[in-house]
């Protein structure tokens, strides 16, 4: 799988389970895991997290590793899944549409999570913690180029996501979501 926009309905379709982003979410924060770390984590049986992870590397989004012994762990290896409905029709299309809310409902869900522990939060992190919104009254072009310049900002310290040796002492997985639309007429 390359970094890319999606295209192909099956592989749209494996986005559109909730959980699977679940575990795509796990094994970006936590590293390669083998379906029985994954059910600890996720409290989903070994069975049901060996047959998500199948099916998310049949479609080329997560591969496994070698493991000691007989354990297979699973590490993710598309780093980013543009999903989008544009330029494509019927079952594509539908697939596109029900990807894209699988993944806003799994994010909307950690946003809550995330927000309902923020007492519990080491101190130091809290002002880094929260949300915000805007409104900018902008041109098609300027809008184009600031959602550049955010995606450029959202890529900054992007080689730690797969390479953990290079993650410095303290680091832990800090979620970022951007969303960008316009009001309709």
């Amino acid at each position: 799988m390359t970094d890319g926009a999606l295209t192909d309905p099956k592989a749209l379709r494996a986005l559109s389970h909730p959980f699977r982003w679940k575990v795509l979410q796990l094994l970006t924060e936590q590293g390669p895991q083998t379906a029985t770390q994954c059910s600890a984590a996720l409290g989903e049986s070994v069975a049901s997290c060996s047959y998500h992870l199948n099916m998310l590397a049949k479609y080329g989004f997560v591969e496994e590793v070698e493991g000691p012994g007989r354990q297979k762990p699973w590490k993710i290896i598309s780093k980013r899944q543009s999903i989008s409905t544009e330029g494509l029709e019927g079952e594509a299309a539908l697939a596109a549409e029900a990807a894209s809310m699988a993944y806003l409902d799994q994010e909307f869900d950690r946003i809550r999570s995330g927000l309902r522990q923020f007492d519990r939060m080491p101190a130091d992190w809290r002002p880094a913690i929260g949300t915000e919104g805007t409104v900018k009254f902008v041109t098609a072009e300027e809008a184009v180029a600031l959602v550049e310049e955010l995606r450029a900002v959202f890529e900054k310290y992007g080689e730690r996501k797969l390479n953990p040796e290079l993650r410095p002492e303290g680091a832990r997985a800090f979620r970022l979501f951007l969303s960008h639309t316009i009001a309709p007429e």
